[in-house]
Parts: structure tokens; sequence; C-alpha cells
């Protein structure tokens, strides 16, 4: 009779890997162990090896930044929302140093291969509202320019999380999407404040407010 898997051991495996990366030391099979009372067999019983641990991570961070989009209530103003959803990307990666460093270590294959592609999704949704209610230029094109603010995010959360940049350069991100939007057609005084908002949200208003 097969034994019923435990998902209390599945999680506490997970952030035992997740709190070894955090503090640099090496992720073996004896040393992802040590000390938490289960066995080495424990990897093979709910990852199959330490190949779908690294996967179940990289699955771990996408599922974690899906529930912190999914929690950014949307708004009348569609440019407040897609800055409060930047400002929620980076909230988690800052939360989540460790899984935010394993989510885009393509070495792994995700568990859902369609998790990365959640998080365009919420941006595209926000701008194609956008260019609706007039804030966006018909010509725009949402999949290109949630790219772009998707790099934005990625950049400040990678120099920021996991990087040489202090939490004071999060400041930097509401007026680098306010430039962003405004070039695509957003008028520049409503798209700074609408940004402000959203951004301010999730990550703060300035350098003199950030945790």
């Amino acid at each position: 009779m097969a034994r019923t898997k435990d998902p209390a051991v599945r999680s506490l495996l997970l952030e035992r890997a997740a709190q070894m990366l955090r503090t640099r030391q090496p992720v073996t099979l004896r040393t992802l162990v040590a000390g938490i009372g289960v066995s080495t067999m424990a990897v093979y019983t709910y990852f199959g090896g330490m190949d779908g641990l690294w996967r179940a991570l990289r699955q771990e961070g996408f599922t974690r930044l899906a529930a912190r989009l999914t929690a950014v209530k949307m708004s009348g103003d569609p440019v407040r929302d897609l800055a409060a959803l930047g400002g929620a990307y980076l909230a988690n990666a800052l939360e989540n140093p460790d899984l935010y460093r394993v989510m885009f270590d393509a070495g792994f294959d995700l568990e859902d291969t369609g998790a990365a592609d959640e998080t365009l999704h919420c941006l595209v949704e926000a701008i194609e509202r956008a260019k609706t209610s007039g804030r966006f230029r018909d010509e725009v094109a949402p999949l290109e320019l949630a790219t772009q603010s998707w790099t934005i995010g990625h950049g400040l959360a990678s120099l920021v999380a996991t990087g040489p940049l202090p939490r004071q350069a999060l400041a930097h991100g509401a007026p680098m999407l306010t430039a962003l939007f405004t070039s695509a057609g957003d008028e520049p005084a409503r798209c700074r404040q609408s940004v402000e908002r959203g951004w301010g949200q999730s990550v703060g208003p300035g350098p003199d407010q950030l945790p």
C-alpha cells in the first residue's frame, strides 16, 4: 500500500532549500535534510531527486508571485494598476530573494511551463484596459509594452533583491514607469500621479519611507 504523502514535509523541504540558498549554504541531499527530522529518501519521495526539488523551487517562486499579483485590487485607473502590479512584483522579490534567484534558473524546467506567462498576462490585461480608456494610443502593442514594463521591474528586483543596490534605489521605479507610459500616450501629469499612487501601494512613495 502506497504511503500517503504529507504536504507539510514537502513544504518543509522547499523552505529548507530556500533558506540554505539565502544563507549560501551548499544544497545537497545530506545537508538539505540535516537537522529537520526527515531522511534523504524524502527528497526522492516528494520530488524524485534533487533535479525535481529545483524544479519545484522554481515553481514555488512563480506560485508566490502569482498570489501576490492576484492580491492587487484593480481600480478604475489602469495606469495605477500597472504600477501597482510592478510594485507587487518587486515586493515579492524582496520578500523571497532566495526563491527569486531560482525562478530564473533556466537550467531546470518548471513543473508548469505556463507559470511565467501569467505575470506577463496580468500586465497585458491592464495595458489593454488603458488603451480602451484612452490613456494609451491605439497603436501601442500590449505585449511589447508589458515586456518593457516587466524589464524595468525585473531589473530593479535583480539589482536590489539579489544585487548591489540599496533599497533606496526602488524610488527610481516610479519615474521610469512614468516615462514608459507617457511614451505610450498617457498625459504626463496624470500619468505621474497614477504611477506614484500604484507604486507607493506596494513599494512605498520614496526612499525615506522604504523598509
